[in-house]
């Protein structure tokens, strides 16, 4: 299996740029190691939309798409679990 890309929408820089310290460092290593492994042990699909995976880190929930064709992961979504799936 060859090397994702890794991009970030517009809203998820903006997401990342909120969370705490603490909690920024594993949510990118996290986000750097689907580069490797898209779909990493513990993703799962998200029901209604058979195109986003998430990922967990600790409270922080991280929502991509997969493009396997061009292989790139898009993350569209990063939060704290109570609020990211409130789209």
């Amino acid at each position: 299996m060859g090397s994702y890309s890794v991009f970030f929408n517009t809203s998820s820089k903006k997401e990342l740029r909120q969370i705490s310290k603490p909690y920024l460092q594993p949510i990118l290593l996290k986000i750097a190691a689907l580069s490797e492994e898209p779909r990493p042990f513990g993703t799962k699909l998200l029901k209604g939309d058979n195109r986003y995976y998430r990922i967990r880190q600790g409270d922080y929930r991280i929502v991509y798409d997969v493009d396997d064709a061009v292989l790139t992961v898009t993350v569209v979504a990063i939060g704290h679990r109570r609020e990211v799936y409130d789209r």
